[in-house]
């Protein structure tokens, strides 16, 4: 067994030092497969393609033969540093200070895979191989487009006979302290834009004219009033966001002709990515029709054009998988986590098709910051609960 890989520390310092960063490998992928390979793993490479996309690297992972068969996910691309003049450790050095260690990915998620792949190495050290199967599924692509990533690694695992009973994404759960939070669904998401078509005229003479900014106001109020529900047992209220409003008119006597807004969803399980498509449409419609910005006009000319692939909403009802990472939390930590569908999406999304999943990783409040940083305590802790999680849910699966 390489003693590297059993050394959260020395994993997460391997990864942070390839610059990674979407679309490029950078090397994260050659530093996880030298890491897997002396623990048994067989290791694959695939890169996935799509026109008009850039080429992807990903990797697959796999020990055992057997049942249960469990997958840990997750991505080893990270954002752009942005001003790197303003870190104040080299994002890609992995430098340690005051007990923490700094660089692009440490926390979204190098860190979390890097503490998976302790915690198997330590478990085989201990134990042997997993009494079924483990295989670890990592893209390239998860920070980027997300087209030639998760997905197209899960069907490609899927065609050649791979099946998986759960899956654990180490992605950064935690708002404040490890054991905060366990992620156990997500809210769909939706995203539009609406191009409003007026007339152009001179402001001074209305009545030749017809305001595209009057008819982009009425209908993105007509969006964002009234709530589209109050919220459900497992998940927060669905929330519409108007992200921008663009005219492009820069003469302040001009009445402009058209005007564009996009905007965003996170719906809730009250709804599908189609009703609540369709709930959109009949506000936009009904608000085209309403003659208080626009007295006297006939109905509102508006195009909307929605974005491509929505993600739809989930919840994960898994019982064992749920109790064993839970109670591997609590033993480790002492503190119960919230089950929770808040945030974002994720790769998740993809992989709730294939198998159930969770998703428990580092504290989040540094991810795609300046001076990204994760505590040097925090990778032992989570390296540990990992442990723990593994044997509750391999010995769960054989009781």
């Amino acid at each position: 067994m390489s003693m590297t890989s059993a050394d959260p520390i020395a994993n997460l310092a391997m990864l942070i030092r390839c610059p990674s960063v979407t679309p490029a490998e950078g090397g994260a992928l050659t530093a996880l497969a030298a890491m897997l390979a002396p623990l048994g793993f067989t290791v694959e490479r695939m890169t996935a393609r799509e026109p008009g996309m850039p080429d992807i690297e990903n990797l697959y992972a796999r020990i055992g033969t057997g049942g249960p068969h469990l997958m840990f996910a997750g991505h080893t691309d990270v954002v752009p540093v942005g001003n790197e003049a303003a870190w104040t450790h080299a994002p890609f050095g992995a430098e340690v200070a005051g007990g923490e260690m700094f660089g692009r990915g440490a926390v979204d998620m190098k860190g979390g895979i890097a503490c998976f792949v302790a915690a198997v190495a330590r478990q085989i050290a201990k134990n042997g191989p997993p009494k079924g199967s483990l295989s670890f599924l990592i893209t390239g692509d998860e920070e980027g487009p997300a087209v030639n990533g998760t997905i197209k690694l899960l069907q490609w695992a899927a065609e050649r006979g791979e099946r998986w009973d759960a899956c654990l994404v180490g992605e950064p759960t935690n708002p404040d302290q490890l054991g905060d939070m366990i992620k156990i669904g997500r809210r769909g998401s939706v995203s539009g834009t609406i191009t409003v078509h007026g007339v152009q005229g001179h402001a001074a003479y209305p009545h030749l004219a017809d305001n595209a900014v009057r008819g982009v106001i009425a209908l993105t109020d007509a969006l964002m009033h009234p709530p589209f529900d109050a919220g459900t047992e497992n998940f927060q209220p669905s929330n519409l966001e108007v992200t921008t409003i663009d005219v492009g008119n820069p003469a302040t006597n001009v009445v402009p002709a058209q005007a564009i807004a996009r905007f965003n969803i996170r719906f809730n399980d009250s709804w599908t990515a189609e009703t609540v498509m369709a709930e959109i449409v009949r506000r936009l419609d009904a608000a085209a029709r309403d003659e208080r910005l626009r007295p006297g006009r006939p109905p509102l000319r508006y195009d909307i054009a929605w974005a491509e692939r929505p993600s739809h909403v989930f919840l994960t009802r898994n019982d064992r998988l749920i109790a064993s990472l839970s109670g591997a939390v609590e033993a480790v930590t002492g503190r119960a986590p919230k089950l929770s569908t808040t945030g974002g999406t994720s790769d998740a999304r993809f992989i709730k098709d294939y198998c159930p999943v969770v998703e428990f990783g580092l504290v989040g409040q540094t991810m795609h910051m300046v001076d990204e940083r994760v505590a040097i305590a925090d990778l032992e802790t989570l390296t540990v609960i990992y442990e723990t999680f593994l044997q509750r849910w391999f010995g769960d699966a054989r009781a």
